[in-house]
């Protein structure tokens, strides 16, 4: 199993191949005789609300870079995706809080080039009141503060989609008000 399409198989080295299986084609290594699957990266993340406002980092690394973002990355092998999302909160923006009061709002899919891989994106959400812990951006931020729901329709900063839509997935749930931040 793979993040990204395979060219050689991850076991033995061998140059994949072709083969169609359960209807689909799917990359085969003919010296192990194995299909190599490629199969989407879990993570998870946390929209904390406070009242009108959201929390955001500013990523500090690639990907993407310079974008504001909700507080998540990916998941440890051994971790439930609610602890998973509680430390990336932790370990982003300085917050504590019990995995159990998270609220699951959305699953999906990230993809922007399925041969790079993609990204099983399970979101959560909180009342900042319900977290512990002063705001301190980790260090894979730049930045971490609170904006305004109603701006993220009209700012200029570079806020991704698929966080545009966690937010309006975290207003929807917690808050019961529909917002549309797609852009």
């Amino acid at each position: 199993m793979t993040k990204r399409k395979a060219d050689y198989c991850p076991y033995c080295g061998t140059a994949l191949e072709t083969a169609v299986f359960e209807g689909r084609d799917r990359r085969f290594c003919p010296d192990c005789e194995e299909i190599v699957f490629q199969n989407p990266v879990p993570g998870g993340s946390v929209v904390v609300l406070d009242g009108d406002s959201v929390l955001l980092i500013e990523r500090a690394n690639e990907p993407h870079r310079g974008a504001w973002a909700v507080p998540g990355g990916i998941l440890e092998v051994d971790e439930p995706a609610r602890v998973g999302a509680a430390r990336e909160l932790e370990e982003e923006a300085g917050l504590s809080v019990d995995p159990d009061a998270l609220e699951l709002v959305r699953t999906g899919f990230d993809i922007d080039d399925p041969d790079e891989g993609s990204y099983l994106s399970i979101c959560f959400a909180i009342d900042r009141e319900d977290t512990e812990g002063t705001l301190d951006p980790g260090s894979e931020c730049s930045d971490a503060r609170w904006w305004a729901v109603e701006t993220l329709e009209t700012t200029d900063a570079w806020v991704r989609p698929i966080d545009r839509r966690r937010v309006a997935a975290a207003v929807e749930r917690l808050r019961g008000e529909s917002v549309r931040l797609d852009d």
